[in-house]
């Protein structure tokens, strides 16, 4: 049966929405320069006071970055999250952070206190780690939007970790890894490196998915915020045929799609 999620109403209080990036790739680096838009509406709608927005990555800017993210020449061996963070506050004069190294599991989460998490990584072992972050009695984010492609598709998912805030309930909404386990286990194989070359970036990836996604996303997060709730939790894009489809939220489609899931690890070990 499909239900419709209320947000909560600690996240419409009179104080900024804490925002936590993690990557700053194809994918990060979309959803950052599309964030201070949200901020902006937020604002404007008189739904708390903006966003507070935290950008981690460890990773530096090399010359293939340059191809499919908005990085130039002369950002190459800077830190991702720095030159991203640093563009954004120099023109929206925004005073968000960059944070210029890897997520730490449990510790680096708690410190920053986010009410939402922004996942845009790329590995299972990645995933995972922000997983074991956001679950357990120790923290208290209230939604973990997790966006992931390949090739020439991809989906963003937003989900309640279970944790301090989010309680064990049928209509909590179920996270990436909850309904789609493989995606952080660890104990399967990766997929293929980062290319090194501007065509094989270009070979392996349509362009345009990640900024696709990325706008989808804050699409979703902007009526959450506007209209106090929403209809679905996440949609699937498929850059071939130009579909989108929603995941509506709806408990019994969460229940099959996780046994779906978990019989397809199965018969792939």
């Amino acid at each position: 049966m499909r239900i419709e999620h209320i947000i909560p109403a600690g996240l419409l209080e009179n104080r900024r929405v804490r925002v936590l990036v993690v990557g700053a790739g194809g994918t990060g680096s979309a959803i950052a320069m599309g964030l201070p838009y949200l901020d902006q509406a937020m604002r404007a709608w008189g739904r708390s006071q903006g966003l507070e927005v935290a950008m981690m990555d460890a990773d530096v800017v090399s010359e293939t970055n340059c191809i499919r993210q908005p990085f130039s020449i002369s950002d190459i061996g800077l830190n991702k999250a720095t030159v991203l963070i640093n563009r954004i506050n120099l023109f929206w004069g925004t005073e968000w952070k960059a944070l210029p190294f890897h997520l730490d599991k449990r510790a680096r989460i708690n410190d920053l206190h986010p009410d939402i998490v922004i996942g845009c990584v790329d590995t299972r072992a990645a995933r995972a780690t922000i997983e074991e972050a956001l679950r357990g009695s120790l923290n208290r984010t209230g939604y973990w939007l997790d966006l992931g492609n390949n090739a020439a598709s991809g989906q963003y998912i937003l989900g309640q970790p279970l944790n301090d805030r989010n309680h064990r309930k049928a209509e909590r909404l179920r996270t990436v890894t909850e309904l789609y386990p493989e995606v952080s286990d660890v104990k399967q194989a990766e997929d293929p490196l980062p290319s090194c070359s501007a065509i094989e970036a270009l070979d392996r990836q349509e362009p345009f998915i990640n900024q696709t996604l990325a706008m989808s996303a804050l699409a979703m997060l902007a009526r959450l915020f506007r209209h106090g709730k929403l209809k679905h939790h996440g949609a699937f894009f498929n850059a071939v045929t130009g579909h989108m489809s929603a995941l509506p939220i709806d408990p019994e489609l969460w229940r099959k799609t996780r046994r779906r899931s978990l019989q397809r690890s199965r018969a792939s070990l």
